[in-house]
């Protein structure tokens, strides 16, 4: 990319922290509402290179495709993606053929994406530069001083020189960096879901849409009308989770993510690739795809402790987008679903002040719509969830709860009335405790009847060859009527089981003690 030299004024009106997809993507929604601003990206990196966070779902395939204009460059650059799949296990399972599958029947209708991250991001990136953001790279920002309502100061240091920098605003979107939240205090860990993960790039990992596996295994290979192998296949086991997301050219992201009070990743056996190897060959489907894999040694990472998030997301002056405000968990790839709302809110926030609206009160609205955002998307999809993922009966009924609630609350809104639909944050509306309560009863009550499985060793008993595949959803209101036999599917339960643990102590795993972080978190 062809980086301008720095100007020789240090006035803006916006400075940006980090020029990857979160930084890149609302500099430029900030330059297309307000045509003229003086607006900044400064990169620390030379080249952005591949990082997690690469599978999309619905409405950041929106977001990238609608709104940033990227569909021509993702369909002949990136992979379309065919959905979630699901991979289940017990102690009779010996192959994939004899695994729970869970996902869908056909053809994804909607598009999403698999992304190489380090060719997405400079593409972002450099289309940032043409709509009129000045680029610095390598460089690194340092001594940031906010001031609410006035100018806002840091200091720049690039090519060995240091400037200081005085803007109207600064958007931080240093990622897991988190550079305003952390320096100003704001930063918490999110202790109640306390989750690790190690993950790698790897070649020769087997097609699961194979000739191989077809002849091998002819009844499994009929059974799906549409694409495995582009999905993003999760190989499932008790209290963990393991990601399979295929790339242009070749290579595959694999990683693990578990639930430290429940599972005991292996701290000895050699390097991290080498550990997250032996781990997933005790999974029979993960033994089969990986027989003949080849891992990056070069591409290896680890971390401890994933979830956190900013108790302050805007002030009159700043504001924090995508993973430097948050983040919660990689099930479910939400990371790009938040970068779009983030990116999409603090463009409109800054335009707002721009054409002369008072800050107080949007201020306010701002950081109460995203701190509610980020507890109710917790709590009704992520906390204790990894107590019951490895069920495939339970995982099944919450997918298919989870992904009918996401198209009619969630999708619906900006596919059907416009990108500014990303200016309020899912679950943040009045209607959203609605949702919120919904979702996070459910969760709540399959981690119990999970606990109740562990304790009296009944774990995995659906987890051999059962099949749900899903013949998918729509944006039309009358698929809201599919929810119904699922809560009545969900009360079956409770009739048929969840009662015994109605008057049980509703208490989860032990919290463990927190441990620092090394390595940036997972986001797909």
């Amino acid at each position: 990319m062809q980086v301008e030299p720095p100007s020789s004024d240090s006035t803006y009106d916006v400075v940006v922290i980090g020029g990857a997809l979160s930084g890149a993507a609302t500099a430029t929604l900030i330059l297309r509402h307000n045509p003229g601003v003086r607006l900044l990206i400064v990169e620390k990196s030379e080249k952005l290179g591949r990082r997690v966070g690469e599978a999309t779902v619905e409405v950041s395939a929106f977001f990238m495709g609608r709104v940033l204009g990227l569909t021509q460059y993702l369909n002949e650059n990136q992979l379309v993606k065919q959905g979630l799949r699901f991979w289940f296990k017990n102690e009779e399972v010996k192959n994939v053929s004899e695994a729970s599958e869970l996902g869908a029947k056909y053809l994804s209708r909607i598009a999403s994406y698999q992304l190489d991250r380090s060719t997405f991001d400079e593409e972002v990136l450099r289309r940032a530069g043409l709509a009129g953001a000045e680029i610095i790279r390598p460089a690194t920002v340092s001594n940031v001083t906010l001031n609410d309502g006035g100018m806002q100061t840091l200091d720049v240091s690039h090519q060995g020189q240091k400037r200081t920098v005085s803007t109207r605003w600064i958007v931080d979107a240093s990622g897991l960096a988190a550079v305003l939240a952390r320096k100003n205090g704001w930063w918490r860990s999110n202790t109640e879901h306390p989750t690790a993960a190690a993950w790698s790039r790897w070649t020769n990992v087997k097609d699961w849409d194979s000739r191989e596996l077809a002849e091998k295994y002819p009844e499994w290979s009929r059974a799906v009308y549409g694409i495995r192998n582009t999905a993003t296949n999760h190989i499932i086991g008790d209290g963990w989770w393991s990601w399979w997301i295929p790339l242009k050219g070749g290579s595959v992201s694999v990683g693990v993510v578990f639930d430290q009070r429940i599972v005991d990743f292996p701290q000895d056996g050699g390097k991290v690739a080498d550990r997250l190897k032996t781990f997933l060959m005790k999974h029979p489907v993960a033994s089969e795809m990986l027989a003949d894999a080849e891992y990056d040694e070069e591409d290896v990472h680890w971390r401890r402790n994933l979830a956190y998030y900013s108790t302050t997301f805007a002030g009159d002056g700043f504001v924090l987008v995508g993973d430097a405000a948050a983040f919660m968990d990689p099930f479910y790839s939400p990371g790009m679903d938040w970068i779009s709302f983030t990116t999409s809110s603090a463009a409109n926030l800054i335009t707002q002040q721009h054409n002369g609206k008072p800050m107080t009160e949007l201020v306010v609205k701002y950081n109460r719509d995203f701190s509610v955002c980020h507890r109710r998307w917790f709590e009704s999809l992520y906390k204790d969830k990894y107590e019951y993922m490895g069920e495939f009966d339970l995982m099944s009924l919450a997918f298919r709860l989870d992904l009918g609630l996401y198209y009619w609350g969630v999708v619906e809104a900006p596919y059907n009335h416009g990108e500014t639909a990303l200016y309020a944050p899912p679950f943040s509306p009045p209607s959203g405790v609605i949702f919120s309560k919904l979702m996070s009863t459910y969760n709540r009550r399959f981690a119990k009847i999970a606990r109740r499985r562990r304790r009296v060793g009944t774990l995995g008993r659906t987890n051999k060859a059962n099949r749900c595949l899903i013949p998918g959803f729509m944006l039309k209101r009358s698929d809201t009527l599919r929810l119904f036999p699922l809560l009545a599917e969900w009360a079956w339960l409770e009739i048929k089981e969840g009662w015994r643990s109605w008057l049980e102590p509703d208490e989860g795993p032990p919290l463990i003690e927190k441990a620092p972080a090394t390595k940036p978190a997972p986001a797909a």
